[in-house]
């Protein structure tokens, strides 16, 4: 009777895979299509609807993130303490930080501009390297402290990352608009090429990091 009804009933359901790693399948970082990952196997592998490598995970992902975090520290020092642009107005040059800008339209009443200057060029790089490089320790250390929270902290870096291009769009007007021969001009100086490549080593940084690595440190504690 036990046999029967063992015979007869449903049949023991598996315990299915929890992520697409742990199923032997990845997404393409082009399309998007999730494939099938051949098992054992060393060979290139290329996606049935575009023809791009798979890959599990990002290659080197921490590796390429920590360079472009690194080197967006070393280019964030020079991009604040070098001029960014030059103003000559009627023979008189005068030349100006982000910082001294941010002062200068706090002095003539110019606040919410100054604000919005203050947050694009110097608050929002800072939160962006400073998320980066916990988002590296944390998975680095193996952490399981709160993915959640971190994967929601990597996707503000993301959301975030181009509105620190305002001061450099707004240089590159002026130096376009205002050239009005011995009455103003508007020069472009080195520190707005060093915000340049800060504002583009953070975006390569966090297109180079791969978020899941946070849930492979959770998915290895509690399997």
């Amino acid at each position: 009777m036990g046999e029967a009804g063992a015979a007869g009933g449903e049949p023991e359901m598996s315990a299915a895979p929890g992520t697409a790693l742990a199923a032997s399948c990845a997404v393409c970082h082009d399309c998007g299509l999730l494939s099938r990952l051949p098992k054992h196997s060393s060979a290139h592998v290329a996606c049935p609807r575009c023809g791009a490598a798979l890959h599990p995970r990002k290659l080197r992902s921490l590796e390429r993130t920590w360079a472009f975090v690194i080197a967006a520290c070393l280019c964030y020092l020079p991009a604040n303490l070098l001029p960014i642009m030059q103003i000559t107005s009627l023979g008189r040059a005068q030349a100006d930080t982000i910082m001294s800008g941010v002062v200068y339209l706090l002095t003539h009443g110019m606040w919410p501009l100054a604000v919005v200057v203050f947050t694009a060029s110097i608050f929002v790089p800072i939160l962006k390297l400073t998320i980066l490089i916990g988002l590296l320790v944390s998975v680095q250390r193996r952490s399981q402290w709160r993915p959640v929270e971190r994967t929601r902290l990597y996707r503000l870096t993301e959301a975030i990352g181009r509105w620190s291009m305002v001061d450099v769009f707004v240089v590159t007007i002026l130096v376009a608009l205002v050239h009005l021969g011995n009455l103003a001009t508007v020069e472009a100086k080195p520190g707005a090429v060093f915000f340049g490549a800060v504002v583009v080593l953070t975006m390569f940084a966090a297109e180079s990091f791969d978020p899941r690595l946070i849930w492979d440190r959770s998915e290895a504690r509690n399997p």
